[in-house]
């Protein structure tokens, strides 16, 4: 018999999300390689050999192995938007919005982002890792094995390689993917948006390019349009960064089809594209990151068009939008609010938090379980993947395994 270090066996469903190196586009978000009774081995932290029971125990002796009978098994999490690196919260603009006040007016009354900014400013790389890990252990705790981790709330040169250096410095099992997003608001010193987009593409994206992964933007109204947010990413591009874009949030403003032209990995929001939109993501197999979290909490009807954008044959992933507009380190509540208000299959909100999350941050080696892939897995006290969106406002993870390591 072959040996292995860990063997995992009975377990109810084996979602292995296994098959294609592409991200699965409309109708293939619906398979996720499901193995009834199955099991799987893993050795140096990769994931070995993926099959029925009676065949995976046959063939394989392990250090240890655990019985997952009765239980649901998946890739571990992939939150492919949070904005992570942040210090202090704005639990009081709860009660603003509650009365009424819309995002924007938040915003505009020096609240909002502007006001994470000043608390970010203000605290040193000790203090932002310091607040970052306890969120951190949250989201491990409840499935996520990967994120995205945007800058964004310094929006100067210093205060931006500051946030950078502390998602490459961080010690933890999470593993983060540095995205700057130094264009994500106007900072106080700056009275013009163009001006500021041209210090960004002269100053800062030079001196951040060989720390961050990709470059996003908040491609809004009010914000930046869609002509300085081309600026940007192309000189992101020109520098080798994948670019990303904020778009369709509040606004549909041209920025989605924008970015799709220019090649963009993702574009995330989307609550208010167009069917045009829609057409020029798939033709250009852009991923559409989805974040109902972000609309629950503002209170508001509107979700992004996940049926119109499957039915178009869209690539979909599915993030927390963790911010302090969008606290949330749960991506199970996040699956059940794609399901309920969505329309979601779980089947493709599983696809969607995994596989297909995986690829919208440049990532092949996670979001599923087969062989040469990392071990990255997660064991859920539930029997089936119906439970998942279906029994919410609790953690069901029982075992979270990173590299095959048990966290």
């Amino acid at each position: 018999m072959m040996k292995a270090d860990l063997l995992v066996k009975g377990c109810s469903e084996l979602h292995t999300l296994s098959g294609g190196k592409k991200p699965r586009m409309g109708k293939e978000m619906m398979d996720t390689g499901l193995i009834k009774n199955g099991a799987f081995v893993v050795k140096n932290g990769e994931i070995l050999d993926v099959g029925k029971e009676d065949r995976i125990l046959k063939e394989y002796e392990a250090a240890e192995i655990i019985d997952a009978s009765g239980k649901l098994v998946v890739p571990g999490f992939v939150d492919p938007h949070t904005h992570l690196v942040f210090s202090g919260s704005r639990e009081d603009e709860l009660v603003m919005k509650i009365q009424g006040k819309t995002y924007m007016e938040i915003l505009n009354a020096g609240g909002g982002i502007l006001r994470t900014v000043r608390k970010t400013r203000e605290a040193s790389k000790d203090q932002l890792k310091y607040e970052m890990k306890k969120r951190m252990d949250v989201m491990l705790a409840h499935g996520t094995t990967t994120a995205e981790a945007k800058s964004g709330y310094g929006l100067d040169l210093d205060n931006e390689m500051k946030c950078l250096e502390v998602i490459r410095e961080i010690d933890h099992p999470l593993e983060l993917v540095p995205t700057y997003m130094g264009a994500h608001a106007l900072p106080p010193e700056f009275d013009d948006h163009s001006k500021y987009i041209d210090y960004c593409c002269d100053t800062v994206l030079p001196a951040v390019a060989d720390v961050a992964e990709f470059c996003d933007v908040f491609c809004e109204k009010g914000v930046f349009d869609a002509g300085d947010s081309k600026r940007l990413l192309v000189k992101a591009a020109e520098l080798g960064l994948g670019i990303k874009v904020h778009a369709d949030e509040i606004e549909n403003i041209g920025c989605t089809t924008m970015a799709a032209e220019l090649g963009a990995i993702s574009c995330e929001h989307l609550v208010k594209s167009s069917s045009g939109d829609i057409e020029a993501m798939a033709k250009n197999s852009v991923i559409g990151i989805l974040l109902p979290g972000t609309p629950f909490m503002l209170m508001d009807d509107h979700y992004s068009p996940a049926r119109e954008m499957i039915d178009h044959g869209m690539a979909i992933a599915l993030a927390t939008d963790l911010n302090p507009n969008c606290w949330t380190e749960s991506m199970q509540m996040i699956i059940t609010l794609a399901c309920l208000q969505m329309k979601m299959m779980p089947e493709e909100a599983l696809t969607a938090s995994t596989f297909n999350a995986a690829r919208a941050i440049g990532r092949a080696d996670i979001g599923s379980i087969e062989p040469g892939k990392k071990a990255d897995f997660l064991i859920l006290g539930i029997p089936n993947l119906m439970h998942l969106p279906y029994h919410f406002g609790v953690n069901l993870v029982d075992m979270v395994f990173k590299e095959g390591v048990l966290q």
